[in-house]
């Protein structure tokens, strides 16, 4: 099973769009001109990043693009069309926390580059790209199919739409404002009491990072992983955070993997398997390493929970890591 997406492209870095895809697609639009009466509640206007987008009826043909879309717009009731497979499940093309909302198996329409031919085809009312690369060029390669609702205007990382902001966006664009509401008060509620259940994560710092195609890296705040861990109360050590420069995550050369040491150093594979990291003094020499504070994530389905940012995937995740948290600090 792939942990994320099966190039660094997709999961580290931002890439570029190939515009050649624009002259596939034809140009085509889905008619919005209808003479029947928007549904109660619409038109709505969704601010983002690129501008305010009109939805102008409640969506029937949705296709969720942006990191998560897909599976928060199942947590609203919504089922997607077309999605993007950002972390390689295979079909349905959701997490396992999430496929059960399905009823069919909506259509993969790519990642990085998106197949605007395939997309056109399914004539979308909407398209949700709200955890993205950010970049006018994807937004505007979109737009010819339908409206974009892409991340909020304050986001300012790649990829860096919060579970928070997603939630409301996705929620706002599909009608579904006050089911939203609740999603967010839920697991808000859930952070809360395990926050009063370890007071011990106040105060510890933490450092998260991945292994992938043979090179550390360090995520920062403004990921989704170090994120959930923050809103558990760990404290993120800022150090990394100028040398990411708006990036989402940091390649580390060998001789800085060490600035993954923090009184918490979570840590996984991406595409291998957690052997390696077990045995690999570099890994294995930095502090944490030799306190007994480093926590490898090996199990492929917590690693995709914990990336995912959904709030579906968000509670799987915490089922499953806080007790290998309180383990790893208890020693």
């Amino acid at each position: 099973m792939n942990t994320g997406p099966s190039r660094r492209l997709g999961l580290l870095a931002v890439g570029a769009l190939s515009t050649v895809l624009l002259s596939a697609c034809g140009g085509g639009t889905s008619d919005s001109e209808d003479s029947g009466a928007s549904a109660e509640g619409f038109p709505v206007t969704v601010e983002t990043l690129f501008g305010d987008v009109t939805v102008e009826d409640r969506p029937e043909n949705v296709v969720a693009l942006g990191w998560s879309d897909a599976e928060t717009a199942l947590a609203l009731g919504v089922r997607p069309v077309g999605v993007a497979d950002w972390q390689g499940y295979g079909a349905p093309y959701v997490g396992p926390w999430a496929a059960d909302l399905l009823d069919s198996e909506p259509v993969e329409l790519g990642t990085m580059e998106p197949n605007l031919e395939a997309i056109a085809s399914l004539d979308p009312d909407v398209v949700l790209d709200t955890r993205s690369d950010n970049s006018a060029e994807r937004n505007d390669l979109l737009e010819p199919v339908g409206p974009v609702v892409g991340p909020p205007p304050e986001v300012e990382v790649t990829y860096g739409t919060t579970w928070r902001q997603q939630t409301r966006q996705v929620a706002a664009a599909l009608g579904e404002e006050a089911r939203g509401e609740e999603l967010v008060t839920e697991l808000e509620e859930r952070f809360e009491s395990l926050r009063e259940e370890n007071p011990e994560f106040a105060d510890t710092t933490i450092a998260v990072g991945a292994y992938f195609d043979g090179q550390y890296g360090a995520y920062v705040p403004g990921d989704t992983r170090v994120d959930v861990l923050t809103e558990l109360g760990f404290e993120y050590d800022p150090d990394l955070v100028e040398k990411a420069d708006g990036a989402f995550y940091l390649d580390l050369s060998p001789e800085l993997v060490e600035t993954l040491d923090a009184d918490l150093t979570v840590i996984f594979p991406i595409g291998d398997t957690a052997d390696l990291l077990h045995e690999d003094p570099v890994l294995q020499n930095i502090p944490s390493a030799e306190d007994g504070r480093l926590l490898i994530l090996d199990d492929p389905e917590t690693v995709n929970a914990f990336s995912s940012g959904s709030t579906l995937g968000i509670h799987h995740a915490l089922d499953e890591i806080i007790p290998l948290i309180e383990g790893t600090l208890e020693g």
